[in-house]
């Protein structure tokens, strides 16, 4: 039987009975060390597929089920968004280092890897700020709801919003030519209303009316808000560089 290194107690589980630190046997082979590292990270086992699987299917769902305290089954909505929303920085940021995203007249050398250092570095943590934002957003207009289950819906809705722009934002050059991937972005751009505004409607159980409506001010007024904070942030790197 093996003894727990850090307290020296016998073992006779997976976890130390004395201090619970977890038995865990370092000479392996390198992979079977990071395929460890993935699981114990990212929670990549059964219920990520169920989870995503979920999100997509059933817009909503997933943030009723973690309220209703369902959650055994699915991946928690703070570690869904820090691996997707992780995922989608680095992909966005080395589409935008091939200049893929930049404005006419700008540079495919200076100006691509300023604004992939950007998307890489300083948007991550700006949208991370503004997940609270938006919460906000939704908690003025559904104020019988706890603010805790707005954050909640929050970390859900982005996380479905960073896989619809992983498939829309590489296409952007593309796009320009071909009217099959042109019509493709506009179709990814309508499931996404129609999913945000069904996610609504199962998460606060308003009739359809009053869930289009609200869902619209609120995309709407957390557009700007993300706009301002953006082009300000950008400003100011400029100014700092």
């Amino acid at each position: 039987m093996s003894q727990c290194k850090n307290c020296q107690t016998r073992l006779e589980d997976a976890y130390c009975q004395t201090c619970g630190q977890r038995n865990v046997d370092l000479e392996r082979p390198i992979w079977s060390l990071i395929g460890d590292i993935l699981k114990e990270t990212f929670e990549l086992d059964g219920r990520s597929a169920i989870t995503v699987k979920t999100l997509f299917l059933n817009p909503g769902m997933l943030t009723c089920e973690f309220l209703a305290g369902r959650r055994r089954t699915y991946t928690s909505p703070l570690r869904l968004y820090l691996v997707i929303s992780i995922s989608f920085f680095i992909l966005v940021a080395w589409v935008a280092r091939g200049g893929v995203l930049l404005e006419p007249g700008q540079s495919a050398g200076i100006d691509a890897a300023v604004q992939a250092r950007f998307l890489a570095d300083d948007l991550p943590r700006l949208m991370f700020i503004l997940l609270p934002i938006f919460a906000l957003l939704m908690k003025i207009v559904y104020l019988n709801r706890l603010y805790f289950d707005h954050l909640i819906f929050s970390l859900h809705l982005h996380s479905a919003a960073y896989i619809i722009l992983a498939m829309v934002i590489p296409l952007e050059e593309l796009a320009n030519r071909n009217i099959f991937l042109m019509m493709l972005q506009i179709f990814l751009f309508v499931y996404f209303l129609a999913y945000f505004v069904m996610a609504v409607r199962r998460v606060y159980r308003s009739d359809w009316l009053a869930v289009a409506f609200k869902s619209l001010v609120v995309l709407f007024a957390y557009m700007i808000v993300v706009s301002v904070v953006i082009e300000n942030t950008s400003n100011f790197m400029i100014i700092a560089d």
